[in-house]
């Protein structure tokens, strides 16, 4: 039987636009080179889409860019990426959260790390004089790469990935910092400067938001207030994308620049309150939930391979809770049924006689989440 693809609406859109747009791209690129007046010397790179991706120089009178050009590639190899991304992650994600929320992330990973791109670009272009930073073509899926992989460390913090058979076991928490020194040790090597600047703009867009400003409950199994905004848990910090040695030093600048925007009252100190929630609602959370459904398709024996023992565990641990709840709400009865007044005695002598024999029948549980 052929694998069954539920792909949630707000992930096929993006997977239909970014498919789309970078055909309608290469199209359009394959027309202008070669429809160019013969013994024209100018570069392939000198010729720009301006109102389908971000040109510096240009792209101001587009501002529809500043998002579209998210979900436009130049190559089928970052293509394939930037699909596999968005099946993967968005389908997950939007499941997590929602479509709406799931729709206000994209939002804000694409339209910030573009335009600040297109500042710094101009930017530089103002202070070299060089026309290489005002005609340089910014766009792909770098920054929601980046974003994605953010989430998934808040979300998913200590699953482990497990690949090549088990040769290369690598936590969900690493990452974030695993690709930006990816992306920053290839800038100089293959001149990949615009994949750099959105996978680290990318990075603390996505941050930031999800620290500050995206809403969100104290269990992310409900949607029921209290509502939460933002994630103040301390495995969330900044610091604590980076490795041990570095985390110091990134904790001292990250706390500075905290307080100058507390002091510049574009943020809100965290309440005691809500750290305690967060950090609550992280330890509840687990660090195996749901994401080896990102990695299974078909649901047959090899498509859960090397993440067999997560899922097992996951199960383990919804059962045992389950169990404790069920065990809580037999001795919520017994103990209602012990404390009745003697003038409901009659009243209620079948009722608890019935809770009494529900209890002694199914008996106690015990909640032990290692059995």
């Amino acid at each position: 039987m052929p694998p069954r693809f539920n792909i949630p609406p707000l992930t096929r859109s993006c997977l239909l636009s970014t498919i789309g747009l970078s055909v309608l791209y290469g199209t359009i690129r394959y027309n202008q080179l070669i429809n160019r007046p013969s013994g024209d010397t100018t570069p392939p790179d000198a010729y720009t889409i301006p109102f389908l991706t971000i040109v510096p120089g240009l792209s101001i009178v587009y501002p529809w860019v500043f998002v579209l050009a998210s979900f436009v590639e130049t190559n089928i190899f970052n293509l394939a990426i930037t699909l596999s991304t968005l099946f993967y992650g968005g389908k997950y994600l939007e499941r997590a959260w929602g479509s709406a929320e799931f729709g206000k992330f994209l939002l804000v990973v694409s339209l910030v790390p573009n335009f600040v791109a297109f500042t710094l670009f101009n930017l530089w272009f103002v202070l070299t004089g060089s026309t290489f930073f005002a005609f340089r073509t910014v766009c792909g899926g770098i920054a929601l790469q980046a974003s994605f992989l953010v989430a998934f460390k808040q979300l998913v913090p200590e699953h482990t990935v497990t690949i090549f058979r088990g040769v290369v076991k690598i936590r969900v928490k690493h990452f974030p910092a695993i690709f930006l020194l990816i992306n920053l040790i290839s800038w100089p090597i293959f001149r990949t400067d615009v994949s750099m600047v959105l996978a680290f703009l990318g990075f603390f867009t996505s941050w930031t938001y999800l620290r500050f400003f995206k809403t969100s409950y104290p269990d992310l199994g409900s949607a029921e207030s209290p509502q939460i905004k933002g994630d103040a848990s301390e495995t969330f910090s900044l610091a604590n994308f980076f490795p041990d040695p570095i985390q110091r030093p990134v904790a001292i600048i990250s706390d500075a620049v905290y307080n100058i925007l507390i002091t510049l009252k574009i943020c809100t100190p965290f309440s005691a309150e809500d750290i305690s929630a967060s950090n609550s609602r992280h330890n509840t959370a687990g660090g195996d939930v749901g994401l080896s459904s990102i990695f299974i398709s078909g649901g047959g024996p090899s498509g859960g391979r090397g993440i067999g023992g997560s899922t097992r565990a996951e199960a383990e641990r919804r059962r045992a809770m389950a169990l404790k709840a069920l065990d809580q709400r037999l001795h919520a009865v017994s103990s209602k049924a012990a404390t009745t007044p003697p003038t409901q005695a009659a009243a209620t002598t079948v009722n608890a006689g019935s809770s009494n024999n529900g209890a002694n029948a199914l008996g106690e549980t015990k909640f032990d989440p290692h059995n």
